[in-house]
C-alpha cells in the first residue's frame, strides 16, 4: 500500500517542525538531528521519513552518510498556500484595531 502523506499533517507535529528548523540553516545527518532530541533514534528516523515523503526534506548521500536538507521549493509552496490566509487575517486585525481606536465608551 502506497500511503500519501499530507504536508500539513507532517508540519502539525512539533518534533517535525523542530527538525525543519534544525536543517533550515545546514544539512545534517540523522544522528546529528537525533542528538537534539530526547527520543529514540528510530523515532526521529520515522519523523525524517515522513518529512522526506512529503518532500519537505531532501536527502543527499555523502560517502556512507545521508544528509538531510530543507527542500526550499516545497517550503515555498506551503508558504504560498498560507499567504492569502495571512493577508486575510492581517486585514481583519487592522480593521479591528481601527474600530478599537475610534471606540468611545458611553458615559
Amino acid at each position: 500500500m502506497n500511503l500519501r502523506r499530507d504536508v500539513f499533517q507532517a508540519i502539525a507535529d512539533p518534533t517535525r517542525r523542530a527538525i525543519l528548523m534544525l536543517v533550515a540553516s545546514q544539512s545534517m545527518t540523522a544522528g546529528a538531528i537525533a542528538s537534539n532530541f530526547d527520543t529514540a533514534r528510530p523515532t526521529v528516523s520515522k519523523h525524517l521519513q515522513i518529512l522526506t515523503e512529503c518532500e519537505l526534506l531532501g536527502q543527499q548521500q555523502n560517502g556512507r552518510e545521508i544528509y538531510y536538507h530543507i527542500n526550499a521549493k516545497k517550503m515555498k509552496e506551503v508558504a504560498d498556500f498560507i499567504e492569502p490566509f495571512r493577508n486575510m487575517w492581517d486585514d481583519r486585525f487592522n480593521k479591528l484595531e481601527t474600530i478599537m481606536k475610534n471606540y468611545k465608551p458611553k458615559k
